[in-house]
């Protein structure tokens, strides 16, 4: 009975349940974001034809099921009644038809042509193009041209679904409603040509889109100026034959029309001279029908039975006013459009200067490295006498007792005389019991009450014996030379800190790995560059070297912030001290060994550095030496920790959309040339560090994943300062996988 009993859940964990089952509004917002960004990029590639795009073109196929009638017959097709019936444009007149439009360019100039010489066109449009330039649609209509359907993404039509085939109608009428306030009953197929070229995989289309009330458009002769072959050929080829009428092709996009432009006025001079009159398609079908028909009742976009034309001309009676939820509709689509419009190609543009500024950084980091390798590496160079007195090392721990052993087991291998100063920070797991256990010469255990890391490394400093102290983390072993290496830069008395050079310990699981390449990187090229301008904006909290009283006039370690290092550093920047790169002095690191606690570390950091260059904006006005932090490592942090990254992703997300829909081999190549440019640059850093090259073996998988990780960290890190959250110091969980360490790059 007791183990079928039911605990009640209390008021207090319903609401903890509630907490965690709720998204935060900062997340919602920034997978809306997200959402919105992909949902703007197909949009945009589906209007230029990139998504969904299907190139296929069919050709010399049968036509046993075409009746003769339709393929002997004249060019305008229609199913009144559900028969199949066919118009020929009278004699001597033209029908002046052009595909592909509208074009920002070409149809404008078109539409001059045809009002200068007083005649019509019928304009089959692609319902993409519709979106994108309304306003030339709209002129269009208002000039007393006609416009047909062409579909929306100028796709053969006979390869198509049922589906896909009403959904082309169905945008294209639309986008035509947003534009004109108006749907229309024709429509021409792309790649149709005459009556003879219908099959029998496209008359089934032309059956369906007859049943729906659509007037399908061919031509007699086509000027073929596509091919551009010159005026005089433009001119020959558009003309019928012994007076006949026609309906012409031209085309008012789709590439250079200027041939079109030179040709279409001494076509439309030459026609008249002959006596031919110029009409669009319904004025041609009322003529040869000899009487004004109802062409009845339209596509499933127009209005309702027998709904009246747009103008009341007969020579737009194809047109139809959209009814109001339709129009309502179409400019909703058309906004939509504007904004892809504007937004993708922004983004492109931006994404580009983010790309050539991330090129110049990885040229710049890997000019500055060397040279910094010249100058440091060599037996010649030397910070001044050598520094040789005790130091203090502050090691604060809050429930460390995975890892405090090793860490002060290292210290005490130490070459340097140091004292070590164990400031425990209320640890309730015996943390300072077991320092105070284990019997190390040199080493004093403080308490306090839990008050955070800055406060801890602040009580530290004050109870400090000697004027430099180092300050590392708990779970970090040093070699037994680290410290000696780490304090020689302050024989230069303008020095007031030190970075070390920090190592991840746990490098043996695929997480581990990915951390170590970050690492090696990060320290190796990021840090020597900083360090030759001068303009080090962290000193890592996992082996750094301070002057004590540099520390203590800056107000100790700032608690405003959760990055007190990188507060710290830009501090002493500002107060006229010099920080440097010390690449000798290592310190074997915990990474975090899973997913989540990584997230959290770097959530924290990347939170903590905002705060921290929030807290410093003043330092870009900052005057002299001083100044020099803001004037130049303020612009290179925000720029490259916080800009790139945050439109990295997107450079991703463009890529992978490149691959998709517009051309594989060219973007796999762009993005496996930027990936060698990175594995270059990861090479040199590990051979300046001496480190195994095997490692790098994980660096495309590092990329394909755990980089994405750190951009949505990131991401998460700027929606919460920008929703002006709050994040508290989060304490990992240690393993104490990292032991005392032997001397040497390969070392732990």
């Amino acid at each position: 009975m007791a183990a079928s009993r039911r605990r009640h859940a209390t008021p207090r964990a319903i609401d903890r349940v509630r907490r965690r089952a709720v998204p935060k509004p900062r997340v919602v917002m920034a997978l809306l974001l997200l959402l919105g960004l992909v949902c703007v990029m197909l949009l945009d590639g589906y209007l230029r034809a990139e998504v969904g795009n299907d190139q296929r073109v069919r050709s010399d196929a049968s036509s046993d099921t075409v009746p003769q009638s339709v393929l002997d017959g004249g060019p305008l097709l229609s199913f009144a009644g559900g028969t199949a019936r066919t118009q020929s444009v009278p004699d001597k007149t033209i029908v002046l038809t052009f595909d592909d439009g509208p074009d920002p360019e070409w149809s404008g100039k078109v539409l001059d042509i045809l009002d200068d010489n007083d005649v019509p066109g019928t304009f089959f449009l692609v319902g993409s193009m519709i979106a994108r330039y309304p306003d030339v649609v709209r002129r269009m209509v208002d000039d007393g041209s006609e416009v047909g359907v062409h579909t929306f993404t100028h796709v053969d039509l006979s390869y198509q679904s049922e589906a896909r085939v009403e959904r082309e109608i169905a945008q294209t009428q639309l986008a035509l409603a947003g534009a004109a306030g108006i749907t229309t009953t024709l429509f021409r197929a792309p790649y149709s040509s005459t009556n003879d070229a219908v099959d029998d995989y496209s008359w089934p289309v032309y059956q369906r889109l007859g049943a729906m009330g659509y007037t399908s458009v061919f031509i007699d002769t086509d000027s073929e100026d596509w091919q551009r072959p010159g005026v005089s050929k433009i001119i020959e080829w558009a003309t019928p034959k012994d007076g006949e009428g026609a309906s012409v092709l031209f085309h008012d996009a789709g590439g250079d029309r200027s041939e079109t432009l030179a040709a279409l006025p001494k076509y439309i001079k030459k026609m008249k001279a002959k006596g031919y009159t110029f009409t669009t398609v319904s004025g041609a079908r009322q003529q040869a029908a000899g009487t004004e028909q109802d062409e009845g009742a339209g596509p499933g976009t127009q209005g309702p039975q027998g709904a009246q034309d747009a103008r009341g001309d007969s020579a737009q009676a194809a047109h139809r006013t959209a009814d109001t939820a339709t129009r309502w509709e179409g400019r909703a689509l058309l906004a939509a459009v504007a904004v892809a419009e504007w937004t993708v190609p922004g983004l492109a543009a931006v994404l580009a200067v983010v790309g050539f500024a991330v090129l110049g950084r990885f040229g710049l980091m890997l000019l500055l490295a060397r040279r910094h390798h010249r100058q440091r590496d060599g037996r010649r160079f030397s910070w001044g006498a050598e520094v040789t007195r005790p130091v203090t090392v502050i090691v604060p721990a809050y429930n460390e007792k995975e890892c405090i052993a090793n860490t002060l087991g290292s210290l005490a291998a130490s070459t340097h005389p140091i004292e070590i100063l164990v400031v425990d920070d209320g640890s309730t797991d015996g943390t300072a019991e077991i320092a105070e256990s284990l019997g190390l010469p040199h080493v004093r255990v403080v308490r306090q009450e839990n008050a955070g890391k800055s406060a801890a490394l602040n009580h530290g400093v004050r109870q400090a014996r000697h004027d430099i102290v180092v300050m590392m983390d708990s779970d970090t072993v040093f070699e037994p030379g680290t410290v000696h290496q780490l304090v020689q830069p302050f024989a230069d008395p303008a020095i007031g800190a030190v970075a070390g050079n920090a190592k991840v310990g746990n490098r043996s699981t695929m997480i581990g790995a990915w951390q170590h390449i970050e690492y090696v990187m990060g320290f190796n090229l990021d840090r020597r560059m900083y360090d030759l301008l001068r303009c080090m904006p962290t000193i890592p909290g996992a082996i750094g070297a301070f002057r004590r009283t540099a520390v203590l006039e800056a107000g100790g370690m700032s608690e405003d912030t959760l990055a007190e290092d990188t507060d710290i550093t830009i501090a002493l920047h500002r107060a006229g001290w010099r920080v440097v790169y010390a690449e000798h002095a290592r310190a074997w690191t915990e990474a975090p060994a899973s997913m989540a606690q990584l997230w959290r570390q770097r959530y924290r950091w990347s939170y903590g550095t905002m705060q921290a260059l929030w807290k410093h904006r003043g330092s870009v006005t900052d005057k002299g030496p001083s100044g020099r932090f803001g004037r130049v490592g303020m612009p290179l942090v925000v720029l490259f920790q916080i800009v790139t990254p945050v439109f990295a992703p997107l450079i991703d997300v463009f890529t992978l959309y490149a691959m998709a829909f517009v051309d594989f081999r060219a973007s796999l190549l762009a993005w496996l040339a930027v990936l060698g440019v990175q594995l270059f640059c990861a090479a040199y850093a590990f051979r300046l560090d001496r480190e195994k090259y095997r490692y790098l073996l994980m660096l495309p998988l590092q990329q394909l994943a755990y980089r994405q990780l750190m951009y949505l960290v990131l991401i998460h890190s700027c929606v919460t300062a920008a929703t002006g959250g709050r994040l508290r110091w989060q304490k990992l969980k240690r393993t104490g996988e990292v032991g005392t360490p032997r001397p040497g790059p390969e070392a732990g």
